[in-house]
């Protein structure tokens, strides 16, 4: 099926019973962007007629909180269905402008979803929804010490990173260059997750992560602040995707995710207010 055709079909989709929604949707407005509404939650009521599957292409730091709020959204909107493709930005990125179906990103930095925006594939303007801050995960107890940045840099500790392409590991970069420092790690691992994991099998010492991963690891992993995180703060932006088959299901789960309710759970999670 071509684009034009999947547009027009979706067209065809949104019009009649899901009508109401969106024009319920709509009367919400952006304090900062031009895309999806930011006041409706999960908290609507039966008379929305949201149906369909949204599936959700996001950031693999988001994957604790997301499948919270997917079933939060759920149980307010019987007859849908959230399903998540979580992992590194970069490779979600590819895996939309390469014919992946999904209905919404969220990306953990502006630069991967310019991926995304820059070939067509976004419907409106990505809107910031949370920020991220790094934070340096460690053995349980911290038995090697480390207190700093600068630490990691001990030719004998085994440290990992995200790679450099993705969000986390273009972050934890950008700290170590405003250091001044040079870090050589035993592996770059694929996503925020997989370097967290190193740790906690303990077949690391440590990982550059996000404060929101070293947190839901709970006691698995101790956790180190650094003041040069500060300046790598990650800004995550959210979408609707241009060929979304469920445009208004989609749009709400978006507007729940910017919405008191949604950011509650966030932050609760460590993720830093936009």
């Amino acid at each position: 099926m071509t684009r034009t055709a999947r547009r027009n079909r979706r067209t065809v989709q949104v019009t009649g019973a899901g009508a109401a929604a969106l024009l319920a949707l709509s009367a919400c407005s952006s304090s900062d962007s031009g895309s999806s509404s930011t006041t409706s939650g999960s908290s609507g009521s039966s008379s929305d007629k949201l149906s369909g599957t949204v599936t959700v292409f996001a950031a693999a730091s988001l994957q604790e909180s997301f499948t919270t709020l997917g079933k939060q959204f759920e149980r307010a909107h019987p007859g849908t269905k959230v399903t998540f493709s979580f992992g590194g930005s970069d490779s979600l990125a590819a895996s939309i402008t390469g014919g992946a179906p999904a209905d919404v990103f969220a990306s953990a930095s502006p630069k991967t979803m310019k991926i995304v925006t820059d070939a067509g594939d976004a419907s409106g303007t990505p809107a910031t929804f949370v920020r991220n801050q790094l934070e340096i995960a460690t053995l349980p107890g911290n038995p090697d010490k480390v207190a700093s940045l600068k630490d990691l840099t001990n030719p004998d500790l085994k440290v990992v990173l995200c790679d450099k392409e993705v969000p986390c590991g273009a972050a934890a970069q950008k700290a170590l260059d405003a250091s001044r420092l040079k870090l050589t790690p035993v592996s770059y691992e694929q996503d925020v997750k997989a370097a967290l994991t190193k740790v906690e099998l303990k077949e690391a010492d440590a990982a550059v992560v996000y404060k929101t991963d070293v947190h839901a690891a709970g006691d698995k992993v101790g956790g180190v602040e650094f003041p040069e995180s500060a300046d790598a703060v990650n800004d995550y932006p959210i979408t609707l995707l241009k060929d979304a088959q469920h445009t208004d299901t989609a749009k709400a789960f978006i507007a729940l995710v910017r919405s008191a309710e949604g950011q509650k759970v966030l932050t609760g999670a460590g993720f830093l207010k936009p």
